[in-house]
């Protein structure tokens, strides 16, 4: 009976997930050109146009059709219920790389990749266990089809965490996270020692913008969050809230603040109210575990970027580099390679 429910569910999901090439609509040749690699993305519910997490996944992937021989199909659901039935409807058409977007789909992925073992999958964000014969998760063991995309999110937060302590005129800043859980904590630990590093006595407010997955979609929660953060003095906000997060982004520059932006390199949403961004190289991981695919060297498990193969870190562009002093930015890159040296540990959020 759950396998006939699963099947349903991916039979009505094929005819919204192939409608249409995702990076070339006007062409049906691509879709039967069987010399070419299927690669499947299903995002999360915010979609590839974020400007945010899932607009780096988006980048990744357009790259590599740039530069292999593959044949992509993108999943924008509207909502958590079509992330099993379009991941499923991916499989069932037997592609050979299916990426999911987001720790929310780890329980999913989870799922499907076990039902479908001779199909290799990427998570970002989240890992995949292997299962016993009764089909429990296996702590410690790791699925041998699905390649784990963790970030070490913490290390690049205390790198925007000094340089927002840094520009603060008032000694209070502010951290705005979507869903209250433990991996936007990283993020929030890490910019509240990064800020610490440089002034003990700095204040640091943090709210999040909610406790389901709409919590990474509301921009007006994200900007009254923002408004009452700068009501207590807040002068730069940090925001890890996906496209919620642009809420305060419109705040900052209504009340002439500086936010951090994150994952993408934002600077250019809100040019000169924009700190800096937290860069989270999802789009360079995709692009990898793609280009993995191609050589035939796919590996299972967990792959982990961090400052150390510039997996996280800031951004500067002619956007921001007339706001932050290059004496700043020289104590910041110290940090970073103390960092990577082992001589500061971040705290991981996760890893308590």
């Amino acid at each position: 009976m759950k396998f006939l429910f699963r099947f349903i569910l991916s039979s009505l999901c094929l005819l919204s997930v192939f409608v249409a090439p995702a990076c070339d609509p006007n062409s049906r040749a691509a879709k039967d050109d069987q010399s070419k690699l299927k690669v499947g993305i299903v995002f999360d519910i915010g979609g590839k146009d974020d400007r945010s997490f899932n607009a780096a996944a988006w980048e990744g992937v357009k790259r590599a059709v740039q530069d292999f021989p593959i044949t992509l199909r993108d999943v924008e659901p509207g909502d958590p219920t079509s992330i099993e039935p379009a991941m499923r409807a991916f499989a069932e058409r037997g592609f050979d790389l299916i990426i999911g977007v987001g720790f929310a789909q780890t329980p999913i992925m989870q799922d499907v990749a076990s039902d479908y073992p001779n199909i290799r999958f990427a998570i970002i964000d989240g890992v995949i266990l292997k299962r016993d014969a009764q089909g429990k998760p296996i702590e410690g063991q790791f699925a041998e089809n699905v390649a784990s995309l963790i970030f070490k999110e913490h290390q690049g937060s205390y790198l925007v965490g000094m340089i927002a302590a840094k520009k603060s005129q008032t000694g209070v800043v502010g951290f705005i996270g979507g869903m209250d859980i433990p991996l936007i904590h990283k993020f929030a630990t890490g910019y509240e020692e990064g800020a610490r590093a440089v002034n003990p006595n700095i204040r640091v407010i943090d709210n999040y913008v909610g406790v389901t997955d709409a919590a990474w979609n509301n921009p007006g929660k994200g900007k009254e969050l923002a408004v009452a953060q700068i009501n207590k003095g807040a002068d730069v906000i940090f925001t890890a809230a996906g496209n919620s997060g642009l809420g305060a982004f419109d705040a900052a520059e209504q009340y002439n603040k500086f936010v951090i932006g994150v994952d993408s390199n934002q600077n250019w949403v809100k040019p000169g109210f924009v700190l800096t961004s937290m860069v989270k190289r999802v789009d360079n991981a995709v692009y990898q575990i793609i280009a993995d695919l191609i050589k035939g060297q796919f590996q299972g498990g967990i792959h982990v970027y961090g400052l150390e193969n510039d997996g996280v870190g800031y951004a500067m562009d002619q956007h921001n580099e007339k706001l932050i002093d290059p004496e700043v930015l020289k104590e910041v890159e110290a940090a970073k390679q103390k960092i990577i040296k082992g001589e500061i540990e971040v705290t991981d959020a996760m890893a308590k």
